[in-house]
C-alpha cells in the first residue's frame, strides 16, 4: 500500500530527530539498510506488511534480521511505527527520508543509462560535467546499463532528459523515411 504523504511525515519526524541527535548520516546508513533488505527479500517484506502478523512478532523479526546493526533512533522510530501499526510502510518511509536527506545536503540523483558499462574514469568525468551546471551540491550518479541503446546514452538529470543515443537516432531517421516531407501528400 503506496502513501506517500504518511511516508514523507514520517521521514521529516525521523530526520528531525536524527538532526537533534547529529546523526543524520547513521539513520541514512540504517535507512538504506532498511530499503535494500526489504527489497531484497520478498519474504521479509511480506511479512512486515502482513496484517495477520502482530506487532510484536514483526518487532522481534525485524531485530533478528537487523541485530545490532541499526542505531538506537531507528530501532526506537521501528517500534514506534510497529505500535502505531505503520511498519508496512516501511520501506516507503526509508525511500521517503532518503530522498529528504538528499534535498536538505544538496545530493542531486542523476540516471545515466548506457549501452555498455563505463569505467570509473568517465563516470567521474561525467559527474563533474554535471556538477559543473548545476552549480550547487553534488552529483550522485546511478548507471544502468541496456544494451538496446546500441551505443550512446541517455542522461537523465531531475526533470530534463538527454538522450544521446543510437537507438534515438535510428528511430529518427526511420520516422522521416515513414514521413517522407519531400513528396506532396495526395
Amino acid at each position: 500500500m503506496q502513501n506517500p504523504r504518511l511516508a514523507s511525515r514520517y521521514a521529516k519526524s525521523l530526520i528531525d530527530i536524527a538532526k537533534e541527535s547529529h546523526s543524520l548520516e547513521a539513520v541514512l546508513s540504517d535507512m538504506e539498510l532498511i530499503g535494500k533488505t526489504l527489497a531484497s527479500s520478498r519474504e521479509l517484506s511480506l511479512a512486515v506488511a502482513s496484517p495477520i502478523i502482530k506487532g510484536d512478532k514483526k518487532a522481534a523479526i525485524l531485530k533478528a534480521v537487523f541485530g545490532d546493526a541499526l542505531q538506537k533512533i531507528t530501532t526506537m522510530f521501528i517500534d514506534l511505527l510497529i505500535s502505531k501499526g505503520r511498519e508496512a510502510n516501511l520501506a516507503e518511509i526509508a525511500a521517503g527520508y532518503i530522498a529528504q536527506y538528499k534535498k536538505l545536503n544538496h545530493v542531486h540523483t542523476v540516471k545515466l543509462t548506457t549501452a555498455a558499462p563505463i569505467d570509473e574514469e568517465l563516470k567521474s568525468l561525467v559527474a563533474g560535467k554535471v556538477a559543473a551546471e548545476m552549480k550547487d551540491g553534488k552529483v550522485e550518479i546511478d548507471i544502468t546499463v541496456e544494451p538496446d541503446l546500441i551505443g550512446g546514452f541517455v542522461l537523465q538529470v531531475g526533470d530534463k532528459l538527454f538522450d544521446a543515443s543510437v537507438r534515438r537516432d535510428l528511430m529518427d531517421v526511420k520516422s522521416q523515411f515513414t514521413k517522407n516531407i519531400y513528396v506532396a501528400d495526395i
